[in-house]
């Protein structure tokens, strides 16, 4: 069987899994599972198949024209190089152990069978857009990943926050698809082709002749896809949904999308210098908010959500300096520890019986209960934070690399300001992420919160899923040396100054934290109870107790003496509510943009019911009018009519008269 032919099944067999889940899940309950986890299997294995044999080596191309469509064709197109061939085998890794989770963590829902169906079809989206060569079969995947993050976040519609969080997601989206649409035909116009490589090519010969206005309307369908600064407020939302599809959606899927994009037409992007720093502006304020935001919360995947964020600023970051090599790894290694993050703390949540227990605060006695979610977790949490030897720290110091890089001068692809602003805020997010992987183990598995009931060993469906994904998440790292053949042959080595900085900066984050447990833990311990009040005020101010009066700063607006204390109300001070309330950005959205649309919607009622209608209503009346006062003249008298016409004959011989009369 040829690469062409293998590649063509990779997306297809998830595809027709969904089909078959969605036509037999109700009829056939024992298909639902083999239907969930087969195709995705196969898939794997069929995409580690054209990875090896693609080998990152010259680029895999097929195509052949789907219909005429005037200047501009349209192709089914392939282009599989060792970008493509490597994201592949993530996208399958992930979904599989998706399903095989999910298996464990749903096994009493319901819609099951419709949730699967909707994960695998999410699969196969995702691997149409890693292998597409031509960008409107592109597009197609993008957007059906749209309306399954749509439905998935939504999976929970009894509560008001599913709902919200699901409109939210696909209105955000929406929002940047809209010009990133407008960017994929303008760019198709000054290339003459959707196919990629013509585009490529046309890029080198210096064929675009906008290339400024292209490339940032595209990166508008970038931010909202991969939710980058602004249009990044959608995915805090959407934990809305089951924590399986969280894994999904931001280590494999939907976010790492957008970056891939960026990635597989880094040259149109290169093309404007312009573009390049405005990318490098949009990715630093997306790292350095994104993990003071983190520090902030309380719901532990609200606190991911934030995490993965900022590692996609990084991810873009790396692509601003121009180097898609040191992004793309860091897509795959983010993808295996975000996934294992987010399965383990469904681990957590599922011991409890409850989403409720995604509050940290409420969190107690986990450590021995569910030991495997643990350990795991504690894995995924160093390479989060990037200490060696752990898969993070390569991908992470391969951006950072990156950027100095660029900021010395020795990338002629990119500006030197781009990697300066990268640099300087992915330092300053490498100290800020270690101190939130810190806070959040320490409250997850070493707080003193309520302590929620037994509810007995978790599936083994689930926590082997764990250790699968944890393997990754330990040695991956250790494959910086080959993969620079895989992609653009530019080293991944970690450089001595980066990897000094941003290890010393995430020890000194992490140490930190710890102190800030410690103290604020000794400190809630001599409190007497009942003693710490809300500021009545609510504004997050200083809590009016006399018996921690002279520990200050003291907590801000936490409940009761029960809560644990939290080092990252201590680390943010008066930051902190407005970190943990995401800056108030989707307050100003509403100010700019929901009320004047309301405002607008409300007008046009108006104007269509009182003026509108009324002019409606008028021509209406008129003819009424007038038919009622014919309809007063038929009496069916004979005699009336009679008289009727005499009379008229008699006025218009009167008339005939007069006017003979004049004329004379």
């Amino acid at each position: 069987m040829t690469t062409t032919t293998l590649a063509i099944l990779v997306p297809l067999l998830p595809f027709l899994g969904a089909a078959a889940g969605l036509l037999l899940g109700r009829r056939s309950p024992g298909l639902v599972r083999p239907l969930a986890v087969l195709p995705t299997l196969t898939a794997l294995v069929l995409a580690a198949l054209v990875a090896v044999r693609q080998g990152g080596d010259r680029a895999v191309d097929a195509a052949t024209e789907l219909t005429p469509t005037g200047s501009v064709p349209i192709e089914l197109a392939l282009h599989i190089d060792g970008f493509a061939a490597l994201v592949a085998v993530l996208v399958g890794v992930v979904a599989s152990c998706v399903q095989i989770y999910s298996t464990g963590y749903l096994r009493e829902d319901p819609r099951y069978p419709s949730y699967a169906a909707l994960v695998s079809l999410f699969t196969s989206a995702m691997l149409l857009v890693v292998y597409s060569g031509d960008l409107m079969v592109l597009l197609v995947g993008w957007e059906i990943m749209g309306i399954c993050s749509y439905f998935l976040v939504g999976h929970y519609w009894e509560t008001p926050e599913a709902r919200a969080a699901s409109l939210k997601a696909f209105l955000v989206t929406k929002l940047g698809d809209v010009p990133f649409l407008i960017g994929l035909f303008a760019l198709a116009v000054d290339a003459g082709s959707f196919r990629i490589t013509t585009i490529l090519a046309a890029v080198d010969d210096g064929g675009l002749d906008h290339p400024t206005l292209i490339a940032l309307l595209l990166l508008a369908g970038v931010a909202g896809k991969s939710a980058q600064f602004p249009l990044h407020t959608w995915l805090p939302d959407a934990m809305a949904g089951p924590t399986p599809v969280s894994a999904l959606i931001h280590a494999a899927t939907m976010v790492a999308a957008g970056v891939y994009f960026v990635a597989r037409l880094l040259p149109v992007f290169a093309a404007s210098a312009a573009a390049l720093v405005v990318l490098a502006v949009m990715a630093a304020v997306t790292m350095a908010g994104s993990a003071l935001a983190a520090l902030a919360q309380d719901d532990i995947k609200r606190v991911l959500a934030y995490s993965t964020i900022g590692q996609l600023g990084y991810m873009t970051g790396a692509l601003a300096a121009g180097d898609r090599g040191a992004a793309v790894f860091h897509l795959l290694s983010h993808g295996a520890f975000k996934a294992l993050l987010f399965l383990a703390a469904g681990v957590i949540i599922h011991a409890a019986g409850t989403n409720s227990l995604a509050a940290m605060s409420r969190m107690g006695g986990l450590r021995d209960r569910i030991p495997d979610a643990y350990w795991t977790m504690t894995v995924a949490l160093l390479a989060l934070a990037a200490i060696p030897p752990f898969s993070g720290f390569f991908s992470k110091e391969a951006v950072l690399g990156a950027a100095e890089h660029t900021a010395t001068g020795h990338a002629a692809s990119a500006p030197a300001s781009a990697g300066w602003i990268v640099l300087v805020a992915g330092l300053l997010t490498a100290l800020l992420t270690a101190a939130y992987a810190t806070r959040l183990w320490l409250l997850a598995f070493h707080g003193k919160g309520t302590e929620a009931p037994d509810h007995g060993k978790q599936p083994v469906a689930m926590t082997a899923v764990l250790w699968v994904l944890a393997v990754p998440s330990l040695v991956f790292g250790l494959t910086v040396g080959v993969l620079p053949d895989w992609f653009d042959g530019h080293s991944l080595t970690p450089t001595l100054t980066t990897s000094v900085l941003g290890t010393g900066l995430a020890l000194v984050g992490g140490v930190v934290t710890y102190g800030a447990w410690r103290h604020t833990t000794a400190l809630a311990a001599r409190v007497p109870m009942g003693a710490v009040a809300v500021n009545p005020e609510g504004d997050g101010g200083q809590v009016e107790a006399e018996a921690i009066a002279s520990h200050a700063p003291v907590y801000g607006d936490i409940a009761s003496a029960h809560d644990p204390a939290d080092p990252g109300r201590l680390l943010l001070g008066p930051l902190h509510r407005h970190a943990a309330g995401g800056f108030r950005l989707d307050a100003v959205y509403t100010a700019l943009f929901v009320r004047p649309v309301q405002a607008a919607a409300r007008l046009v009622r108006f104007l269509d019911r009182e003026v509108v209608e009324t002019y409606v209503r008028g021509a209406g009346t008129a003819p009424r009018w007038l038919g009622a006062a014919v309809r007063r003249a038929q009496t069916g008298n004979v005699q009336t009519y009679l008289s009727a016409l005499l009379a008229g004959t008699v006025v218009l011989a009167v008339a005939a008269v007069l006017v003979a009369t004049a004329g004379a």
